[in-house]
């Protein structure tokens, strides 16, 4: 069991290629289940980035708690690490108010991330990078 997560309280995970409808089972989800979706495609995260996304919009997510979305400026990064980190705060609040987490999303990286964890290794280096 990964640090976090929390062996028995139940949670969804919506995979699958790009334009197959995740969104849209994880609002009926929510709906049928009283469950809050935690966002986990990479380019959702950010503002402003809202054509060729599938990103659902706020007029779109009929009342549903929506994480991990829209949380980003463009110029701001982002790492595996960080998504972890805040998704387990998202799912901490959703377990905390008796809803059911149902995660859906394209970046497979920061699924595995949340669900696996993450090797221990050095911080990334701009120096290196650049």
């Amino acid at each position: 069991m990964v640090d976090g997560l929390g062996g028995d309280y139940p949670l969804i995970a919506i995979a699958g290629p790009t334009a197959t409808g995740k969104s849209a089972l994880a609002l009926f989800l929510a709906e049928r289940l009283g469950g809050e979706v935690i966002n986990y495609d990479s380019v959702q995260l950010y503002r402003g980035f809202d054509i060729g996304t599938g990103k659902v919009l706020p007029d779109e997510r009929r009342g549903i708690a929506h994480h991990l979305i829209d949380r980003l400026d463009p110029v701001e990064s982002f790492t595996a690490g960080d998504f972890r980190r805040d998704a387990l705060g998202a799912l901490a609040g959703i377990r905390k108010r008796g809803r059911v987490p149902i995660l859906a999303g394209g970046t497979g990286l920061y699924l595995r991330a949340l669900l696996l964890g993450l090797f221990d290794g050095p911080p990334r280096s701009e120096e290196l990078r650049n």
